[in-house]
């Protein structure tokens, strides 16, 4: 299979990458890190998702073992900070083929990844975390920081007078938009973030 990433391509026949057709020497790992986003284009590719694909479901990392390999790949590549492989902060990374190119979400594992992020803050208030995300919903067009940031600002009104219990992210499809619910000890402190954008059924 032939892969484009505007002037980045990969030949998975042949092993090879080049950058504006000067090739580019990646070890394995590199090469199966690169190939796997480079096959997810424009969509964000969650930590546990890479690691699973690139090095097995049986490998046990630390936080540590990607960075170093997806840094040097930047290095070989020539990267700026965010193109075209993007870092986005608790999420995953996103391989961008175009510099308009929208984002794709998916929905479920960019929640999980949310959640894991703040287990620190859940400990803390003595709250478990639980999600109940409607299944036919699989993915959304939405920028991964926006997201991000509405559910950090809904956390942060939340925690403050919040007493030990169960945090719940859950979602409903209506009509004309998808939107998530946090819910902290039932339904007293609950808020809906409408999203729109497109869905894609599984």
């Amino acid at each position: 299979m032939y892969y484009k990433a505007g002037d980045i391509t990969l030949d998975s026949t042949s092993h090879r990458v080049t950058r504006d057709g000067k090739a580019i020497s990646l070890t394995p790992l590199e090469f199966a890190l690169l190939e796997f986003l480079m096959r997810h284009p424009n969509r964000l590719c969650a930590r546990a998702e890479i690691i699973d694909k690139v090095w097995g479901a049986q490998f046990h990392y630390d936080t540590g073992t990607m960075d170093v390999h997806l840094n040097a790949l930047r290095r070989k590549l020539g990267c700026t900070r965010n193109r075209p492989i993007e870092t986005i902060r608790g999420a995953g990374l996103i391989l961008h083929t175009e510099e308009s190119c929208p984002y794709t979400l998916p929905i479920q594992t960019f929640i999980t990844e949310w959640l894991q992020s703040h287990l620190g803050d859940f400990e803390s208030k003595g709250l478990v975390p639980r999600m109940h995300l409607d299944p036919f919903v699989s993915e959304i067009t939405m920028s991964p920081d926006e997201l991000r940031t509405m559910l950090d600002g809904i956390l942060a009104a939340l925690l403050p007078s919040a007493k030990p219990g169960t945090i719940k992210i859950s979602s409903h499809l209506s009509l004309n938009s998808f939107s998530l619910t946090l819910a902290i000890n039932g339904t007293i402190n609950e808020l809906r973030i409408p999203i729109c954008g497109d869905l894609k059924i599984s």
